[in-house]
């Protein structure tokens, strides 16, 4: 391990898993362990549990789950041995490695160097007399000094190997500098920059770090490549996962957060004194964006533009935050205005009385669902009611409805009773989608061949032995010399399992204790999920003895199923080694049985 033993049995002493997973989860009491809404993962009925006797936590939803480490990897988008020294960081542990390949760990903090000196290098050419075309065009869009330095605001020069030189100069590789997609390759082999004569907007993530760039190309420039380059996803960077100006926003966001559609909006909202103000990286508001938001405050305010873009954006976006618990608004910016437009023509004091005037999610698809539908004709009359029943049945707010169900029957003369009537038929075919939907996804992990263990569908029965040996184990290893003897690594059935059971021998058979983090850096975090849904279930509770030792049976009879079923595509020799095999697994099974 990268850790000694002790050292982790430190640091997870001083982070207790409730501790550490209460400020992101609001976890509730249930018997000896606690509930919440998963954060992983968008869901209303809570699914997510943690074990404070085992230390550690498994949604039944989305299957996540592993220790307080697992935890704190995930939720802030780290790999395991950084997880590891920021909970160290935390408690004031000092951690010291031992020899191990930590190379993509290594290769991160390269390319963290190499972002914050390229940042360094774009402002620096922004700021010099080379760079006044981009300072002059940053300043005609109404940005003052003061917040292009605030933001680390730059310009790339217009060059094939301004940037390249000067990283070579501050000694970095050719490598690492494609491995931050700073340069690119060309297919002569030839290295060139990817940023050229844009104006830079660096990416920097809520621990302040440079994490990526977008570039925009002048006006009237040639735009190739595009109006934005953007950094492509790298060790350190998914545009999925990040949000433009969340690192000044989440000081400033505790009631609310403005959401924008581009790297301008927020810049000028942040100088005009919205400094809650955030934008997504990319065409779409993702799920690990909508949670991120959520960590953060009560409310969101979408101001996206008004065009047919822009309110399917906000359709997506609303339905994406319905399921985080956040009260979320809508602004339709005047004259179809973007808010940076809006501000410079009237101000920041009537951008406040725009967004004070932000509708509930619900009244903006109500407004917005007219088009071009003439509302005057019977026929037209017809379709937005359709519409707009469809519109109110999202509401899961009985009064809610029943406040816009009033309102449309007044307005357009329509029978409140058939109104009604209609809503609570759309819900009902609604509500039986969902549970179908609901149903499907409980199901279909169990057999997909992306689940953590696929060869579970082809051997379900050894696979469940196989499970609870490993759980028996977890609870009981003092059972391990009894479960050694009858059974070795390799006659386990499923790759997954043997992967698991290897490194139980490994730790139990060394004499150390077996706890969840020492497969921190063994399973994926799929994996860790599976491995901890197997620890607290309940196989081990009662007789876990004659449940391992029958389980083992199991195994063993499946892997003498196995061997027959291969024995008519084996070559004479082959045939006789594996017969030997099978009579030695026997006799060990009869002698211990």
């Amino acid at each position: 391990m990268a850790i000694s033993e002790s050292t982790i049995n430190e640091i997870k002493y001083r982070n207790d898993i409730e501790s550490v997973i209460s400020p992101y989860v609001s976890l509730k009491r249930r018997g000896k362990n606690l509930i919440g809404l998963c954060p992983f993962h968008n869901e209303k009925t809570p699914s997510f549990t943690v074990y404070p006797e085992s230390g550690s936590f498994y949604c039944f939803g989305c299957g996540a789950g592993g220790d307080v480490f697992t935890f704190v990897k995930l939720i802030e988008n780290l790999d395991y041995i950084d997880a590891v020294r920021l909970l160290a960081e935390r408690s004031g542990i000092a951690v010291e490695e031992q020899d191990y390949d930590n190379s993509l760990s290594k290769l991160k903090e390269k390319i963290y160097e190499i972002n914050r000196e390229t940042a360094k290098f774009f402002h620096g050419y922004l700021m010099s007399d080379s760079g006044k075309w981009a300072l002059d065009y940053l300043t005609g869009r109404g940005l003052k000094i003061s917040t292009i330095k605030h933001f680390g605001l730059g310009a790339a020069p217009d060059s094939w190997d301004s940037l390249i030189n000067h990283l070579k100069n501050k000694g970095y590789s050719f490598s690492d500098m494609l491995a931050a997609n700073v340069i690119g390759k060309s297919q002569k082999g030839s290295y060139y920059d990817r940023f050229r004569k844009r104006v830079m907007f660096p990416i920097i993530d809520i621990r302040g770090r440079v994490i990526a760039f977008s570039g925009r190309a002048m006006p009237g420039e040639d735009k190739q490549g595009g109006k934005y380059v953007n950094t492509s996803d790298t060790p350190v960077y998914k545009k999925s996962e990040n949000l433009f100006g969340m690192n000044f926003a989440k000081n400033h966001c505790a009631e609310s957060i403005i959401l924008v559609e581009g790297n301008m909006d927020v810049i000028s909202l942040h100088q005009a004194g919205f400094q809650n103000t955030v934008a997504a990286l990319g065409t779409s508001f993702t799920e690990q964006q909508a949670k991120i938001l959520s960590r953060y405050t009560k409310e969101i305010i979408l101001t996206l533009d008004a065009d047919a873009a822009g309110v399917k954006a906000v359709k997506r976006a609303g339905d994406i935050l319905k399921n985080t618990g956040l009260k979320v608004r809508v602004v339709s910016v005047p004259d179809g205005k973007d808010p940076d437009e809006f501000i410079k023509k009237h101000g920041s004091a009537r951008f406040k009385a725009v967004l004070e005037g932000a509708v509930n999610e619900i009244e903006y698809k109500l407004l917005t669902a007219v088009g071009d539908i003439d509302v005057a004709s019977d026929d037209g009359k017809v379709k937005y009611i359709s519409r707009a029943a469809e519109i109110i049945a999202e509401s899961a707010d009985s009064i809610e409805r029943d406040v816009y169900i009033g309102r449309l029957s007044q307005k357009y003369g329509i029978s409140r009773t058939a109104l009604t009537s209609r809503v609570e038929e759309i819900r009902k075919s609604n509500a039986k989608k969902n549970r179908k939907k609901e149903i499907s996804n409980i199901i279909r992990p169990k057999f997909d061949n992306n689940a953590p263990n696929p060869e579970k569908r082809l051997h379900p029965s050894a696979s469940a032995a196989e499970e609870s040996v490993i759980s028996v184990l977890f609870s009981h290893p003092d059972f391990f010399e009894q479960a050694y003897d009858l059974l070795k690594p390799e006659q386990m059935i499923t790759s997954l399992n043997t992967r698991i059971y290897e490194k139980i021998c490994e730790v139990l058979g060394s004499g150390g204790t077996l706890q969840i983090s020492s497969f921190g850096e063994v399973l994926s975090d799929s994996q860790m999920g599976y491995l901890v849904s197997i620890i607290n279930s309940d196989r081990a509770r009662e007789n876990p003895l004659i449940v391992l030792k029958d389980s083992i049976s199991v195994i063993l009879d499946e892997g003498m199923k196995k061997d027959r079923s291969d024995i008519k595509n084996m070559a004479v020799d082959e045939w006789a080694e594996n017969l030997e095999r099978i009579i030695k697994n026997k006799k060990r099974g009869s002698e211990n049985g």
